[in-house]
């Protein structure tokens, strides 16, 4: 017995839409093949067949039609009245091949192979005293051929067997007595045009399943502040800039350490891709972890400029970050810029306004060896800080192309503070202002942190 040789097969055209139309699923052949009879012909682009990652539902198919191939798997394949000169819905001969067991079926079983047509009654391969399984050989084929359509071939007084291939994953099935070459050349079409559709089902829901997997993956990813036993009150809003994403290059991420302290960061690194979001996770868990060891200011940045530099996929990779320290009697804080723009401090007896920023270090990851001076500020009984990434400066501001900048952004909190809007209401606002200023969805990934103190 020859042994089969191993190949790599790709998508084989019976997932490639040669095929009209497929009616509803059930029915037997002839009644489906009748109602394809009709169907406008849908054809795929010559060598989609060798497309190993399989292709997309929705891709273009618009080249000429390619012939059907049959493969005929019975034990006596040149003594079978059953297999008459075929034609496909253009006329054109259906070409056929025929194998007399399963270890010739594998050889014959290349890319351009559409359909298969399985005698159910040959024994699957270690069963020649036969088994309980009746379906066995069917299974096999199955097995061997996941891509391509499977047409079951019964005798007469089995059609429960028929049915029952069906069930576990045929086509269709075929009675022997009742075949002519019309009924089998629509029961073929058919055959992969259902093929064609449930596999193009099972690419959606698989895409479906992937896409629900990354946003519980990525909303997980975002951080939960540990402000337990601290009166401030904290408020975000997060946009990413790429398309159908929860996650961005932005980062940010608030905790209390024990002696009452709380520590505010907000991050970005440049570019708004995957990759930026997962170096983003990696410096804010870094930023957590330093924090909550006792470093601050200098010595953690530089900390954080040593990790991004050991993480990042290229050396142009950079990261502007703005750490605030807030005393545990809320009235003062420590502030290190790093590229980063300055935060906005609104109270009550003062216009919202950005705090100092003359003493801005360089971003992560720009100089080896770089130093970010840390600021005292002071910031009063009562008072709102706000920390921010650049995707909410850097919009446009309707056909002008002028950027909103960081005075227009003032200029609008002031608005909406005066209006009486605080917390995720403010944030909220400030985010859905600035995209309509935009004309649209912004670009840039956007963050935006808000702290409160009342007195």
């Amino acid at each position: 017995m020859p042994a089969p040789v191993p190949r790599q097969r790709a998508i084989p055209a019976a997932e490639s839409g040669q095929a009209p139309a497929a009616p509803p699923n059930g029915g037997s052949a002839q009644d489906s093949a009748e109602a394809l009879a009709a169907a406008p012909r849908t054809t795929a682009p010559p060598g989609n067949t060798a497309d190993p990652a399989g292709s997309a539902p929705d891709r273009a198919e618009t080249t000429a039609p390619t012939n059907l191939t049959l493969l005929l798997i019975e034990d006596d394949p040149v003594g079978s009245p059953i297999v008459p000169d075929l034609l496909d819905q253009a006329g054109k001969p259906i070409r056929v091949r025929t194998a007399r067991n399963l270890t010739e079926a594998e050889r014959l079983l290349t890319d351009d192979v559409h359909c298969i047509l399985l005698d159910l009654a040959l024994p699957a391969p270690g069963r020649a005293g036969g088994g309980d399984d009746e379906l066995a050989v069917l299974k096999h084929v199955l097995e061997l051929a996941p891509r391509h359509a499977v047409l079951a071939l019964t005798a007469s007084n089995d059609a429960e067997r028929g049915a029952e291939a069906v069930r576990v994953g045929a086509q269709d099935y075929l009675v022997r007595d009742e075949l002519d070459g019309r009924l089998l050349s629509r029961a073929i079409r058919y055959a992969v045009e259902r093929k064609r559709s449930e596999s193009a089902e099972r690419r959606l829901a698989e895409g479906r399943l992937r896409a629900q997997e990354n946003r519980r993956l990525e909303r997980g990813l975002l951080p939960t502040p540990l402000l337990e036993g601290s009166s401030l009150r904290f408020a975000a809003r997060y946009r990413p800039g790429r398309s159908r994403a929860l996650l961005g290059g932005d980062f940010y991420d608030v905790v209390r350490t024990p002696d009452g302290t709380v520590h505010a960061m907000i991050g970005d690194v440049c570019g708004h891709g995957p990759d930026e979001a997962a170096l983003g996770v990696e410096l804010r868990i870094a930023w957590r972890a330093l924090t909550l060891a006792g470093l601050c200011g200098d010595q953690l940045l530089g900390t954080l400029q040593q990790v991004l530099e050991h993480e990042r996929a290229d050396d142009e990779i950079f990261a502007t970050l703005c750490t605030v320290d807030i005393a545990p009697d809320g009235r003062r804080a420590g502030l290190c810029l790093a590229g980063h723009p300055s935060p906005l401090l609104a109270r009550p007896d003062l216009p919202a306004r950005l705090l100092p920023y003359d003493n801005n270090g360089p971003a992560l990851g720009l100089l080896p060896g770089a130093r970010w001076p840390r600021m005292q500020v002071e910031l009063g009984a009562e008072w709102s800080l706000m920390l921010y990434t650049d995707g909410l400066i850097e919009g446009r501001i309707g056909d002008s192309g002028e950027r909103l900048g960081q005075d227009g952004m003032v200029d609008m909190v002031r608005r909406q503070l005066t209006a009486g809007l605080r917390g995720e209401e403010l944030l909220r606002a400030a985010v859905n202002e600035v995209r309509d200023l935009n004309g649209g969805e912004l670009t840039d990934d956007v963050a935006v942190l808000l702290l409160d103190r009342a007195p």
